[in-house]
């Protein structure tokens, strides 16, 4: 299932790069004046008009795909197992640091300053 919902995000992406791509191409109503100055439009490569209607329908099958696959990777994000109980139930116990025997050799095993700085320091 990891696959499938890998699949699908990176033709979520693709679709929303080329759905930007398009918008960005397409020109605004007030566009069409900027023709009649010398802008070219009318020498595109689908001609006048034809350029309008072919980004428009690509735009709009792009925004049903971009809406598929929204769907889509929302089922699949919801499809997870489900587990009851709480956080804490399934927390690692740990297990409890045991003490040092206290005992009459580990007092004679360690000479008395030799865990202390001040017998370090020169005098």
């Amino acid at each position: 299932m990891n696959w499938f919902f890998s699949i699908l995000l990176t033709i979520h992406i693709l679709v929303a790069l080329a759905i930007i791509g398009l918008v960005l191409m397409q020109h605004g109503k007030g566009a069409d004046m900027g023709a009649a100055f010398g802008s070219g439009a009318s020498g595109s490569l689908f001609g006048a008009s034809g350029s309008a209607n072919f980004l428009s329908r690509t735009t709009a099958v792009l925004a049903a795909v971009f809406f598929a696959t929204s769907l889509l990777l929302a089922y699949a994000g919801s499809i997870k197992p489900k587990t009851t109980g709480s956080l804490m139930q399934e927390a690692v116990q740990s297990q409890p640091v045991s003490q040092p025997v206290s005992g009459a050799g580990s007092a004679a095993a360690v000479p008395a300053g030799a865990g202390s700085k001040a017998n370090d320091v020169p005098k």
